[in-house]
């Protein structure tokens, strides 16, 4: 399996549906959520607030932050176990979804959008880096993000929120419990799960220190 590229990867449609929707979900999610947390209003004219021009500005950037540093961390899953010779696929939870849009109606953030989910002969070892493969990518998106913080307006936004939320998915995911990276790195390595666990704690720290959240 040496030498796969993105094309050798088979996306399947409803793959792409659940994807698509997810990607969109906790965008949305994410949007209410700062919209409560921060005071502003949603109800009684929820169709006012998400027709509004910060609702709109806030969409965009949860989209393109959150969005695409779940989209990625899924996607590297994928890539990994393909590489190792599995079939797999992303799967949406729907209940959780459902929770994570009520949860961010109340204020809380609670994100459990689906995982990808591989079949085949596996070592240990490959399932370990088939899971870690998923927290390393939002640290690589805290560094493309990391440059942007510098500038103005949505461009640094854009740039606060990635680094901040891409750190925290890092260090959130490597957690070792449950159904979260974490548990299966260190089944396969504690050397390893020490490293990464203690570095993506550290870069959350330091993204909720020095660049935090433009909301």
């Amino acid at each position: 399996m040496s030498g796969l590229t993105l094309a050798d990867v088979r996306f399947y449609p409803d793959e792409l549906r659940d994807l698509a929707i997810a990607w969109g979900a906790l965008g949305l999610a994410f949007t209410l959520f700062i919209f409560v947390s921060t005071g502003r209003q949603v109800f009684p004219d929820i169709a006012g607030a998400v027709t509004s021009p910060l609702f709109v500005r806030v969409f965009a950037l949860s989209v393109l932050t959150v969005g695409v540093g779940f989209l990625l961390h899924e996607l590297a899953h994928k890539v990994v176990a393909v590489r190792f010779g599995q079939i797999a696929a992303f799967k949406a939870d729907y209940a959780m979804l459902a929770l994570c849009v009520g949860a961010a109606f109340a204020g809380f953030l609670f994100a459990a959008p689906g995982a990808v989910y591989h079949r085949g002969r596996i070592t240990e070892r490959q399932n370990g880096l088939v899971s870690v493969a998923g927290p390393l990518t939002n640290v690589v998106l805290v560094a493309v993000f990391l440059p942007f913080v510098f500038f103005g307006g949505f461009v640094g936004e854009l740039g606060q929120l990635g680094v901040t939320i891409n750190a925290v998915l890092a260090a959130f995911n490597m957690i070792p419990f449950g159904p979260l990276d974490g548990k299966k790195v260190v089944s396969w390595s504690k050397a390893v799960f020490a490293v990464v666990f203690a570095g993506t704690v550290l870069l959350a720290v330091g993204a909720f220190v020095f660049v935090g959240f433009p909301y």
